[in-house]
């Protein structure tokens, strides 16, 4: 299978994962109360993070050497689009995860419920970005 469809491969798992937070995985904790959701998202951030972060970085690749194999700019695009997420989690995200992990699911947490539903809005950009990414392979898989 040649760079850029396995690129268009890897996008579209990446979108998957990240519409499945925002669809299912983030309305599902947030019906719980303010402890459990707490003792939920802390778990089950680092490896999604990870999880995504890879893939990501395995898509941008792919999607680079499409680039380099064939000219067609619509890899480069979605390359550059499908790693956009790493600086936004970085430099916006960050802030927001970094206090939810350091919070102690024992204690009140009050800002914890807020916080969690900024970072699930958050997390809407990166759905964005790979569905982004996702087109832009598609695009640059048929052209015409």
């Amino acid at each position: 299978m040649p760079a850029g469809l396995l690129a268009l491969v890897v996008a579209a798992a990446f979108t998957g994962a990240a519409v499945y937070v925002s669809v299912a995985e983030q309305p599902a904790r947030l019906v719980l109360d303010d402890k459990a959701l707490l003792r939920e998202w802390q778990p089950s951030y680092k490896p999604g993070a990870a999880m995504q972060a890879s893939i990501a970085v395995v898509a941008c690749a792919l999607g680079l050497i499409a680039w380099w194999q064939t000219g067609v700019a619509g890899f480069l695009a979605g390359a550059v689009a499908i790693i956009l997420p790493w600086p936004w989690t970085l430099l916006v995200m960050m802030p927001t995860n970094r206090l939810l992990e350091a919070m102690k699911v024992e204690a009140d947490n009050p800002q914890a419920r807020s916080m969690i539903v900024k970072w699930g809005k958050m997390h809407l950009v990166r759905v964005a970005l790979g569905a982004l990414a996702t087109i832009a392979f598609v695009w640059a898989s048929h052209p015409s």
